[in-house]
């Protein structure tokens, strides 16, 4: 069972509970005053556009007077014709300024770069062989191959057998070269 202290805070809580409810009813739909009134100024800030839009439009245009002769009426549209090629050289002005901005602040990012330097992320070891590797550059289309010893030639090693007689007698050995010997002094 609970104690007495126990009940008496969970009905304090509950009441607190209550109040805050109340709160987030007054302040509005998401509970916070502060959205609510950022909300008020959002739409009285959409209204004020609207009216300054309008405000500017019948400043630049003006309703054009349409009462009148041929000539009056041929005049008028010499005008307009004439706003709109000045609007469009000012556009074009434009354009061709924020093109040419656009230009310089892409050049700035590049010196930037330059001078800051490319961090380069670290490099893992890859265990590629020369072929490999070259199949991913050039593709499946290109078929080099890059063992290089297979292109070496084949020498076969001689082996010189150095006669067995020379563990033999020795003496035989020397007789003969006695022998030669003799042949070139008498010569």
């Amino acid at each position: 069972m609970k104690s007495r202290k126990e009940a008496e805070r969970e009905k304090g809580d509950k009441k607190g509970n209550n109040e805050e409810r109340k709160d987030k009813q007054k302040n509005g739909p998401d509970g916070s005053l502060m959205l609510h009134i950022a909300a008020g100024w959002i739409e009285n800030e959409k209204k004020q556009l609207v009216e300054t839009k309008k405000a500017y439009m019948a400043e630049m245009c003006p309703a054009p007077s349409l009462g009148g002769d041929h000539a009056t009426l041929m005049e008028t549209c010499r005008k307009i014709h004439a706003l709109i090629d000045k609007v469009d050289e000012e556009r074009y002005d434009l354009h061709t300024k924020t093109v040419k901005a656009d230009k310089e602040i892409e050049d700035l990012k590049l010196k930037v770069i330059d001078l800051a330097g490319v961090k380069k992320p670290a490099l893992k070891k890859v265990r590629m062989s020369a072929d490999a590797m070259l199949k991913a550059l050039l593709g499946s289309k290109h078929t080099v191959n890059m063992d290089l010893r297979a292109n070496l030639k084949q020498v076969k090693k001689e082996v010189k057998e150095e006669p067995s007689e020379a563990v033999g007698d020795w003496r035989k050995n020397i007789e003969d070269k006695a022998d030669r010997k003799k042949m070139f002094e008498t010569s």
